[in-house]
């Protein structure tokens, strides 16, 4: 048999082996079972075992100097991950689901009760009208009976003056835009603090976060415990992120926030962890004031918030409801100037007096919970940069980082990676896949290593960078630089190989070429699937649409029908039925209490568009109720051959 055969042949079955067990073990148990920890520390164990082998059997010997010292460096960065992906494995091996007893709660309310008051913030800096009326209308159709909308504007706009005071909430600015977001939050605590009537409970919304209707009624029902300080809840999208949008994977793969809000925060919660996102949070008002307001010292003042009130005694708990619906970035540049933003502000906060690393009154389970946010921002990306660098030296200068015989690399690595991709692929229910989630730490990796360095060396005076929201989308948009980027470590790793594998044909291939090679094909689909990432589609909807059900009544030539929703949007409407129609034919329809007039805009065979005719209050009402929480966005599941298909799609044309 042939020798490379053989040693893959050898290498595998342990692999094999892994998948088989992995395979029985999480088709009969479901990631809701209290067992859920039974896999977690089957996979705990197959990674400390990865990494004693690791440390004690792969470094290249110290006699070949070069080797060992970038050896020594690579394995540093790669601990650095693994540890980090062991605490976030403990991590999910609980968690915790409110939502029974939220319910609970109001169902044992009596029929005429008291609700405290609760003033809705909502933050806003340089957003268009379209996005404020959006949020304003939202809030302002809660079904709460107590709480006042106060739209807090560090842009100081004459017309959104106006149109605040037509939608009937308070308008609130000030001098000047000292400490952005939570100087402009502390200045509204401060005038509600002085209102004759002042809150019981504050809630942050950004401009972009439109609450539905049910979103305070629940969320308050978890402050009756006087120890609970925040509740936060997720941020669901109706828009794709840019991954999604580029790669045309819109409804067969998520946005890349959900495996955080929907699988990770749980768990958090489980452990007391959980933490203050800004937006779409519920605060009390006292607590607040305890502790001086929103923290200033951090670009990150919402987990930053968090932290402080634990050093107060309140808790930030997490009900993983859709109780409100936002924008994503829509663009490339606006995702990584935000997770940057995120990345140094957290470094802030670990750099800071309320960090692990200082006497204050955090438990060790919150210390350990941010020394594993801090492996995530330092170890994950710049062990992605490594991953592009080791094939490439290797190729190039024979630079050997690891030195392993095939066989035994495969034996070793393998059982690993099938236990990681096995147990958090059932863990978030496939909301997590290698390659794609490679590619979004690929394309954030530069400004996320820049922010981790600069926060380290520099903690204090950075800016808060808003993410800007409702830009012109309608042409193609190209991140050169990026491509530029990309582009080099794919020309680099290609002439590696071509001076491998074709210049000099009488390089014996060992089994640490055979590695790097395989190494450098992955490098080669990350960096292409990357690079078709950076060439953003156009957007031309003004409004995202939602998926719909359900029936309405249409009017056409004075004939009544009944057509099925396919879809929704502020400005209009797809209807499915067998209705000889042609575009530009006008049209009335009754949408639950509301009598909407509209123009066919475009008409097919089974279905057809209607642009509805608005004016100020009908188009309120249909903000009222296209964010009333009925209606979904997009995404119907993942669908891993379909997405490939994209992908490749992508990639080929």
């Amino acid at each position: 048999m042939n020798p490379l055969l053989h040693a893959i042949q050898q290498g595998i079955w342990p692999a094999i082996a892994v998948f088989g067990f992995y395979f029985c073990l999480l088709s009969w148990l479901k990631p809701e079972n209290r067992l859920r920890w039974l896999p977690v520390i089957t996979v705990f164990l197959l990674t400390s075992y990865y990494i004693y082998w690791r440390i004690t059997d792969t470094l290249p010997p110290v006699a070949k100097p070069m080797d060992f010292i970038f050896g020594l460096l690579f394995l540093s960065i790669e601990l650095l991950a693994v540890t980090g992906s062991l605490l976030t494995l403990v991590t999910l091996s609980r968690v915790r689901d409110r939502t029974k007893g939220v319910n609970k709660k109001l169902a044992a309310l009596p029929p005429k009760h008291s609700e405290p008051l609760v003033d809705v913030f909502i933050c806003t800096y340089n957003e268009d009208e379209q996005i404020l009326e959006r949020t304003i209308a939202g809030a302002q159709a809660m079904n709460y009976s107590n709480f006042r909308v106060w739209v807090l504007d560090d842009g100081r706009r004459d017309w959104l003056r106006e149109m605040t005071g037509m939608m009937g909430c308070s308008y609130l600015t000030r001098p000047d835009n000292a400490h952005a977001k939570a100087g402009n939050i502390n200045h509204a605590l401060h005038h509600v603090a002085n209102l004759e009537r002042p809150p019981d409970f504050v809630s942050i919304l950004d401009a972009d976060f439109v609450p539905i209707s049910a979103f305070l009624q629940r969320a308050v029902m978890l402050l009756e415990e006087a120890d609970v300080g925040i509740v936060q809840t997720p941020q669901h999208f109706v828009n794709p992120d840019p991954i999604q949008a580029n790669l045309g994977a819109e409804n067969v793969w998520p946005d890349e926030q959900r495996f955080f809000f929907d699988v990770l925060m749980p768990s958090k919660d489980a452990w007391g962890t959980a933490f203050c996102c800004g937006t779409s949070s519920l605060i009390r008002f006292s607590a607040l004031q305890e502790a001086g307001g929103f923290p200033t010292t951090s670009i990150t003042e919402d987990y930053l918030l968090t932290l402080r009130l634990k050093q107060f005694g309140y808790r930030t708990v997490y009900l993983n409801e859709r109780l409100s619906l936002g924008l994503a970035p829509e663009g490339l540049g606006e995702y990584i100037t935000q997770r940057s933003r995120w990345c140094l502000g957290f470094i802030q906060i670990l750099r800071s007096k309320d960090g692990p690393f200082y006497p204050n009154r955090l438990s060790l389970v919150d210390r350990v919970s941010l020394i594993e946010s801090f492996l995530y921002w330092a170890g994950t990306y710049s062990f992605r940069l490594a991953s592009l660098l080791v094939p490439v030296t290797y190729f190039l200068f024979e630079v050997r980082v690891v030195d392993v015989e095939l066989d035994r690399g495969l034996a070793h690595f393998l059982p690993y990676y099938v236990g990681q991709v096995a147990v958090i692929g059932w863990l978030s229910k496939g909301r997590i896949m290698p390659i794609l989630t490679d590619v979004t730490q690929l394309l954030a990796m530069q400004e996320i290593i820049q922010s981790v360095f600069v926060g380290l060396i520099k903690p204090k005076g950075h800016k808060f960078q808003v993410t800007a929201k409702g830009g012109d989308r309608s042409s193609v948009i190209v991140q050169w630089r990026k491509i530029f980027f990309f582009t080099a470590f794919l020309l680099a790793t290609l002439f590696g190989l071509l001076i491998s594998f074709h210049l000099d044909p009488h390089r014996a291939l060992q089994d640490s070429s055979i590695i790097a090679l395989f190494w450098s094909w992955y490098n080669i689909l990350l960096l292409l699937i990357a690079i078709v990432c950076c060439i953003e589609k156009p957007r031309l909807r003004s409004t995202e649409r939602l998926r719909a059900s359900g029936t309405v009544e249409v009017e056409i030539d004075g004939v009544s029908v009944t057509a099925n929703m396919i879809d929704i949007s502020i400005n209009g409407m797809r209807l499915e039925a067998n209705l000889n129609v042609v575009a530009g034919t006008t049209v009335q329809l009754k949408f639950q209490d509301t009598i909407m007039t509209g123009t066919v805009a475009r008409a097919g065979d089974n279905d057809f568009a209607i642009a509805f005719d608005h004016n100020f209050g009908t188009r309120v009402q249909m903000i009222k109720e296209v964010y009333s929480g009925r209606f979904e966005s997009l995404f119907i599941g993942v669908k891993t051959s379909t997405l490939g298909r994209r992908i490749i799609s992508q990639l080929l044309g």
